[in-house]
């Protein structure tokens, strides 16, 4: 766990920072797996833990690795400060368990990503911390949802797998008028979509497993305040239930940021290529992709996201459960797999993963069917990924 950053601390290009800096330095961060760090004397040390001098102590408390990955995604988002967690949900946790106390209300969007649906539920209400939930595309309704004792709104601003557009921007300034915090997890649109801190959210989260590290190697979080004192008792909470990043998954992360805008970018086009192709294609009842104009919230999503659509698409098929098996056999080549953010494009099945925890009729309330298939879009050769698509619902239509 890096601690928060020095304020002396500069953005940097894609090199090593000056903790690796002599009258030479490395071209690529070397991996410093140490756990333990020498001081010279008690004096010595005690300026570290008062901020007098830069160091590290215990790789718990914060290492190397940590620190250059922090400072890289800082830059990205255009903030200071950020903390690097061992998970995404870590760096939720971290924000949510650092800065709440019982008594407190959070008020979540209603598409939260499934595990972080499951700590408002389940976990929170266990310490005290009251938890409800609203849709963030109608400001009227979450603003119905405040309450006295609300502290913190966490939303993400493209929802999981429904693709709809949270009213940041009308969120940010209803939070801002009545004192409450904003988190906004910003994995799905990443800082290329949009830089939450820029719309006035006072803390930023991103599960660096997906999009940022890319290569479906890595297991970390990141988590940013814009309070100093809070992103200290975030990085409290952190450290004391070791919430600790790997140096090595540090390390690789760092690797795959290096290439993160060329993959953005060019998965982005090969969405928004898959989108057109998907719709009016026999056998698939709806496309959501948002740019579209047939998109619910399109107009929003060309203010909020600048005119990008992201790289994600997602579908729904006629047929059910059994067209759903058949898509996912026949579609060769892509990975039915629970994430997003890969090199490679992958098949995600909300129903049988991500939101199996609801009700059919929950899952219908929000738009989730059995048919509704969320693609994770890659960097294949756009006519190879094409033709497995196509593969795939030939095969679904094939069980009619």
């Amino acid at each position: 766990m890096n601690k928060p950053s020095d304020p002396t601390v500069k953005r940097t290009l894609m090199r090593p920072g000056p903790l690796l800096r002599g009258a030479s330095a490395p071209v690529v961060t070397p991996i410093m797996p140490s756990v333990v760090y020498a001081s010279d004397t008690p004096d010595s040390l005690d300026a570290q833990y008062e901020g007098r001098a830069q160091g590290h102590t215990y790789a718990r408390e914060g290492h190397p690795n940590a620190d250059i990955l922090a400072r890289r995604i800082d830059a990205l988002e255009g903030v200071e400060g950020g903390i690097v967690t061992g998970s995404g949900m870590a760096a939720v946790t971290a924000a949510l368990m650092g800065l709440l106390s019982a008594g407190d209300h959070v008020l979540g969007g209603d598409q939260l990503y499934g595990r972080s649906l499951r700590l408002m539920r389940e976990d929170l209400p266990r310490f005290g911390v009251e938890t409800s939930l609203a849709d963030p595309t109608d400001l009227d309704a979450f603003a119905a949802a405040v309450r006295p004792e609300t502290r913190m709104v966490l939303i993400e601003v493209v929802s999981n797998p429904t693709l709809r557009i949270a009213d940041l921007d009308g969120i940010a300034a209803l939070c801002r008028d009545r004192g409450i915090l904003l988190a906004v997890d910003n994995t799905f649109t990443t800082p290329a979509g949009i830089t939450p801190a820029d719309h006035g959210a006072d803390i930023v989260i991103h599960s660096v497993t997906k999009l940022l590290a890319g290569h479906s190697d890595v297991t970390l979080g990141w988590v940013w305040a814009r309070s100093p004192e809070q992103r200290k008792a975030i990085y409290d909470f952190a450290v004391t239930t070791g919430l600790t990043p790997s140096p090595f998954d540090c390390w690789l992360a760092e690797r795959g940021l290096a290439t993160f805008a060329l993959r953005y970018a060019a998965a982005q086009d090969n969405a928004a290529a898959l989108a057109a192709h998907l719709a009016g294609r026999d056998g698939v009842a709806r496309v959501l992709y948002p740019t579209r104009d047939d998109h619910p919230d399109a107009r929003r999503a060309q203010a909020v996201l600048r005119g990008q659509g992201g790289h994600m698409v997602t579908f729904d098929l006629d047929g059910g459960r059994s067209a759903a098996n058949a898509f996912a056999k026949g579609a060769e080549g892509l990975a039915f797999a629970p994430t997003l953010g890969d090199v490679g494009t992958t098949l995600s099945h909300p129903a049988s993963s991500s939101h199996r925890a609801l009700t059919p009729e929950g899952r219908a309330a929000i738009g989730i069917s059995e048919g509704t298939f969320r693609i994770s879009v890659g960097l294949e050769d756009r006519a190879a990924l094409l033709a497995a698509i196509d593969a795939g619902l030939a095969a679904a239509k094939a069980v009619g």
